[in-house]
């Protein structure tokens, strides 16, 4: 069966198609993406709500046509994360700003804003025939190293961008994940009501 289709939501309510069939691959294809194309996702991202409109995300970005730059950004990531995002064409870090630009203060919401940003990102991935893999598991601090990344910014995640593989090029443990049907919790358990835990009168 084609990935894309085991992958794609079955959700028990009605939602967008982009949001049904965003998912995060392993396996990529040796395929470039079109800079025209890797525009429209950042533009995505640009347009993301933020707490107080200060847009803290910010992306370290670098395809395969840059070699160099490539590596540089495929080296931070860490172990697990190299064993298939090298397949992938389009490689970028996401960073935040920590503080307010306006009063220089913690921004809370800082996390929260460059995930908005990065999850708007996929969902134009998925509009132009492609993925977004994010993933946690970068080094921060060879980030900064290599990029010199200036204090006050976290570098966050790591996102492999690119057209979607054959499962069967990947390790066994890998190309399982590419074939297992999603899954998610129920709204029950955490649409909440009258106390933490309680099942809002909403969803039943």
């Amino acid at each position: 069966m084609n990935p894309e289709e085991i992958r794609r939501a079955k959700p028990d309510h009605p939602i967008a198609y982009l949001i049904a069939h965003r998912w995060s691959p392993y396996a990529f294809a040796d395929r470039p993406v079109a800079d025209e194309d890797l525009r429209s996702l950042f533009e995505a991202a640009r347009w993301a709500a933020s707490s107080y409109n200060e847009q803290p995300w910010s992306y370290i970005v670098a395809t395969r046509a840059d070699p160099e730059s490539y590596e540089k950004v495929f080296s931070c990531l860490v172990e697990g994360n190299r064993a298939w995002a090298g397949a992938a064409p389009v490689l970028a870090i996401g960073c935040t700003s920590l503080n307010h630009k306006y009063n220089g203060k913690r921004n809370a919401a800082a996390e929260h804003d460059l995930g908005s940003a990065s999850a708007q990102m996929a969902l134009q991935a998925i509009a132009l025939g492609l993925h977004a893999h994010q993933m946690i598991g970068i080094l921060p601090d060879r980030v900064r190293e290599l990029f010199h990344v200036p204090e006050g910014v976290q570098p966050l995640t790591g996102i492999a961008i690119g057209y979607l593989g054959d499962p069967a090029s990947l390790r066994e443990n890998l190309r399982s994940r590419d074939l297992t049907p999603k899954g998610r919790k129920p709204l029950a358990e955490f649409v909440f009501g009258g106390s933490w835990g309680e099942k809002s009168p909403l969803v039943g």
